[in-house]
């Protein structure tokens, strides 16, 4: 999966738990999902185990790539808000991006990964608000696909209503 794909399914599902949850600023739900993985134009994304050892320098990064731009504080933040998660819109972006990576996790678990089911387990616990943890049990128990099918048994999959 891309860094770009991430984002923007992450954004989508900001944006639907934001639209769910009460008295909460979208517009800034909707920028920390789309800016919280900036950093990594310049310090990559490490995993789990790179990040024990490594430090990344992310407040670096965003400092240099947004000091040229007239928005720049915007964006830093923005950043500032969604590190520090003591506002509801940073708990929500914080757990878009999570249930990005569940979904991510379903599909693999649906297409034979079982290595992914012990990977959500841990992903599910990050989760903080109470329409995330909501969203998550309902990834658990549906088909991945099952946004693509629909009903499976419906005729259309087979002729496309092609001949009526």
């Amino acid at each position: 999966q891309s860094v770009s794909e991430h984002i923007t399914r992450a954004v989508f599902i900001g944006y639907t738990l934001a639209s769910i949850s009460k008295d909460v600023n979208i517009e800034n739900v909707l920028k920390m999902c789309l800016f919280r993985d900036l950093a990594e134009a310049r310090v990559s994304d490490l995993n789990y185990v790179h990040q024990k050892y490594v430090e990344k320098k992310e407040h670096e990064a965003i400092k240099d790539l947004t000091k040229p731009l007239p928005f720049g504080g915007d964006i830093r933040g923005v950043l500032e808000e969604y590190e520090e998660r003591k506002t509801k819109e940073s708990l929500i972006a914080k757990d878009a991006d999570n249930i990005e990576w569940i979904l991510s996790l379903k599909e693999q678990l649906d297409n034979g990964n079982t290595k992914a089911e012990e990977w959500i387990k841990s992903a599910v616990k990050r989760l903080k608000t109470d329409i995330a943890k909501e969203v998550a049990q309902e990834i658990l128990k549906t088909s991945s696909d099952e946004w693509w099918f629909g009903d499976k048994e419906d005729e259309w999959w087979v002729s496309r209503n092609k001949g009526k």
